[in-house]
């Protein structure tokens, strides 16, 4: 379906947004909107990367799965409306160890993969953007690693929460143990621990999945160091 269908007004993607106005024009005519479903999965470990994915109102996560015997899954990025997946496609790999699983649905821009370099190729305000978004990704995949060693379960969910809720545009989603267990990398009992402090606080609300934050500030009083540094990098190499 063409990009400027009455579904999408009034959505946007800040990646895109941060282009030139006749850049972003020209680009946004070469998408196509497609709905993005809750729990779809885009991509299973070593699949093709034939395509890439601009969200407007849905949100992925990028799994990378673990090695027996622990297995299981770690969260490794949550994308919304503020980037892109599929960079390392658009760099030209053609395969990717994640699993790119939709956590929160709604309208994303794609393009196949072959044509997106091209458009890379044709346009340097599109390579500087991106080259900006890489930095931005790296400085946050380090920044993911250290909190995963360094603090504490609680802090880690009320930066989890406040990351989803920022793509979410929402005050309200759904997020089960076991999903939020994947996505911190620790065991459902230290989730329930922290969700139910959390939750005694009165900054958030959780029963059978489904989460209501109730104090933004509270939460992010609560929430380590760590997402309020994502937030800083974005700012300084995407405006």
């Amino acid at each position: 379906m063409p990009y400027a269908h009455p579904a999408l007004t009034g959505v946007s993607n800040r990646l895109l947004d941060a282009l030139p106005d006749a850049e972003r024009a020209r680009l946004l005519g070469r998408f196509d909107a497609v709905d993005l479903a809750f729990g779809q999965c885009l991509l299973q470990p070593g699949g093709r990367l034939d395509d890439v994915y601009f969200p407007l109102g849905g949100y992925v996560s990028l799994m990378l799965p673990l090695a027996l015997p622990r297995g299981g899954a770690l969260e490794v990025g949550l994308i919304g409306n503020e980037g892109m997946w599929g960079i390392d496609a658009a760099l030209g790999a053609h395969t990717s160890p994640l699993r790119v699983v939709v956590q929160g649905g709604g309208t994303a821009l794609r393009m196949a993969s072959h044509r997106f370099r091209q458009e890379m190729d044709a346009s340097l305000a599109l390579r500087q953007l991106l080259n900006g978004y890489i930095v931005v990704s790296l400085r946050q995949l380090a920044q993911a690693a250290a909190c995963i060693h360094s603090h504490l379960v609680e802090g880690r969910l009320a930066r989890c929460l406040l990351m989803t809720q920022d793509r979410a545009h929402a005050d309200n989603f759904h997020l089960t143990h076991e999903t939020l267990a994947y996505l911190l990398g620790v065991r459902r009992v230290g989730v329930t621990v922290a969700a139910s402090a959390l939750q005694q606080r009165k900054l958030i609300a959780y029963h059978r999945g489904h989460i209501a934050i109730l104090d933004r500030v509270g939460l992010k009083v609560a929430a380590c160091e760590c997402y309020a540094a994502d937030l800083r990098s974005y700012a300084s190499h995407l405006h």
